[in-house]
């Protein structure tokens, strides 16, 4: 399923943090915002990397699950790129 990660962080460190360890799972579409591909482990990963990285009182961490159907209907302008799926996994 594809989900949309978007994060407000006031620390830069954390911040930092928080882009390297989702750099590595999806496509950076916006400065906080990140299109991954995801099964149900890795969005409880997901889940649990918000929970440990943010500080409640001053920071946002937001998961969005879009369905394939949603999928279609995003539209992107200007320089936007696209996550496409892939049907295989190169080993």
């Amino acid at each position: 399923m594809l989900a949309i990660v978007a994060y407000d962080m006031t620390d830069n460190r954390r911040r930092s943090r928080m882009h390297r360890c989702l750099k590595d799972l999806g496509l950076n579409t916006q400065k906080s915002v990140f299109e991954c591909e995801v099964d149900g482990s890795t969005l409880a990963a997901l889940v649990a990397l918000g929970r440990e990285l943010i500080d409640p009182d001053t920071d946002s961490f937001r998961i969005y699950r879009l369905c394939a159907r949603c999928q279609r209907k995003v539209a992107v302008s200007g320089l936007g790129l696209r996550l496409i799926p892939l049907d295989f996994e190169v080993l």
